[in-house]
C-alpha cells in the first residue's frame, strides 16, 4: 500500500506542478447562482410498489387531486398501492428564461418499495419565496431495481429516488439583469488574501487598466471599463477565462479509518530524527481435558486452559530527515523507514506534536 500511496504522490506532482486554473474555476460573480426548487407531487402507474394503505397522506393527496378533476370518492375505497407521495426537487439556473426545461429529482415520501415505471404528476415547484417557477411531469427513470418474494429479495442501488429528465418546465424568471451593470464583484470560493491579489493584478493587466482591486481575501470588486458598457457579456467572458495561479494553504490530511494519508504540495518539514517500531502481542489459548488414570481410586474430569504469550518487536533504528524541499523528498525520506499508511499517520501526528510539521493537519 505504501508504494501504491508513493506512486499516487509521485503522478500527482509530476501533472500539476505550478498549474494555473481559470477563474471560472476558481470563483463565481456575486449573485449569478442557481436557486433551489421544491415541490410535493405524485408518482403514479406504479406496478405494486406504491405507498401502503395505512399512508394517510397519499391517500388525501389522490383524493384531493380527484375531487379538483370532478370525481368525488371515500378515502376508504382507496387502494394506493400503484400511487406513491414523492418530494420533487430542482435547481433553478440563474438567467433560465420561460419555456427552458430543467432536470428533476424525484424521491419517495412514504413506504413505498420502488418508483420503477412510474409517471410524475403535474407538480408545481416552489422557490424560497413560495412562488412558482416551474412546472414538473414526466416518466420516472430509476437507476436500479427491487425484487423479491418468499422471504427473500435483491435490490440494486437506490430505487426509491428516481430522475426525470428535462422534466420542469420554467414558468417564472428570475430578476436578475446584467444589462446596465457599472460593476460587479467577484467572490472566490476558497478566499486567500494572495490568491484575491493575484486574481485583481491578472484583471488589471489584461485589460491594460486599473479596474480591479482586491477588496478582501474571498472578493474582488471590478469596475467595467467604459469601451466594455455595451458589451458587458464579452467583458465577463474575458475576465472568467484568465489564468490564475491559486495559493492554497499547506494541509494533510489523515483519516485513521481507512488509514488514507493525503499531502499537499505545500508541505514542509523540519529536520527530525524519528524512531518508528511495533510490538505485536499474541495470546493464544488451548482447552485440554484431564482425567483420573484408568485405575485411579477417584479423581474427576476436568477442562484445563493452556494459555502461549508471545511477543514481538520490531527492530527501530532512529533515522534522521532532514529539512524536505518537496514532499517527495518528504514521501521518499518515509518510504525509506517501510512505514506504512496507517504507521505514517502515527509519525505525522507525531512530528506536528514536536512543532516540526509546517502544514495544518486535519483528522477526518
Amino acid at each position: 500500500m505504501t508504494v501504491f500511496v508513493s506512486a499516487c504522490i509521485a503522478l500527482t506532482l509530476a501533472t500539476s506542478t505550478a498549474q494555473a486554473a481559470r477563474l471560472k474555476e476558481i470563483a463565481n460573480v456575486k449573485g449569478v447562482r442557481e436557486n433551489p426548487l421544491i415541490g410535493y407531487g405524485l408518482v403514479v402507474g406504479l406496478a405494486g410498489t406504491g405507498d401502503k394503505s395505512g399512508t394517510e397522506f397519499t391517500i388525501q393527496s389522490l383524493t384531493s387531486m380527484l375531487s379538483k378533476m370532478g370525481i368525488a370518492l371515500d378515502p376508504n375505497q382507496i387502494n394506493v398501492k400503484n400511487v406513491a407521495a414523492v418530494m420533487v426537487t430542482s435547481r433553478l439556473p440563474a438567467f433560465a428564461r420561460t419555456g427552458n426545461q430543467i432536470d428533476v429529482t424525484v424521491a419517495s415520501m412514504g413506504d413505498s418499495t420502488s418508483l420503477e415505471g412510474g409517471t410524475l404528476l403535474m407538480t408545481p415547484l416552489l422557490g424560497s419565496d413560495g412562488q412558482i417557477y416551474a412546472i414538473a411531469q414526466g416518466p420516472v427513470s430509476v437507476g436500479g431495481f427491487s425484487s423479491g418474494g418468499g422471504g427473500g429479495g435483491v435490490q440494486k442501488n437506490h430505487p426509491t429516488v428516481g430522475r426525470v429528465a428535462a422534466g420542469a418546465t420554467v414558468e417564472k424568471e428570475l430578476d436578475y439583469a446584467i444589462a446596465g451593470l457599472g460593476q460587479f464583484e467577484v467572490n472566490l470560493r476558497q478566499p486567500d488574501f494572495t490568491t484575491s491579489l493575484r486574481t485583481a493584478e491578472a484583471i488589471n493587466q489584461h485589460f491594460g487598466v486599473e479596474v480591479a482591486s482586491a477588496a478582501s481575501s474571498g472578493s474582488i470588486e471590478v469596475q467595467i471599463p467604459s469601451e466594455y458598457r455595451d458589451r458587458i457579456v464579452r467583458f465577463l467572458s474575458e475576465v472568467e477565462m484568465l489564468e490564475i495561479q491559486p495559493d492554497r494553504v499547506a494541509k494533510v490530511i489523515l483519516n485513521e479509518r481507512t488509514g488514507t494519508v493525503v499531502m499537499g504540495a505545500g508541505v514542509r518539514l523540519a529536520t527530525v530524527a524519528i524512531a518508528h517500531g511495533s510490538l505485536t502481542v499474541t495470546i493464544s489459548t488451548e482447552k485440554e481435558a484431564s482425567q483420573p488414570g484408568a485405575f485411579a481410586t477417584g479423581g474427576e474430569t476436568r477442562v484445563v486452559e493452556n494459555t502461549d504469550v508471545e511477543v514481538f518487536e520490531e527492530d527501530a533504528q532512529l533515522n534522521v530527515i532532514a529539512s524536505a524541499v518537496t514532499i517527495g523528498e518528504l514521501v521518499r525520506g518515509l518510504n525509506a523507514m517501510g512505514v506504512s499508511p496507517r504507521d505514517l499517520i502515527a509519525i505525522m501526528q507525531a512530528i506536528k506534536a514536536a512543532g516540526a510539521l509546517s502544514a495544518e493537519l486535519e483528522l477526518m
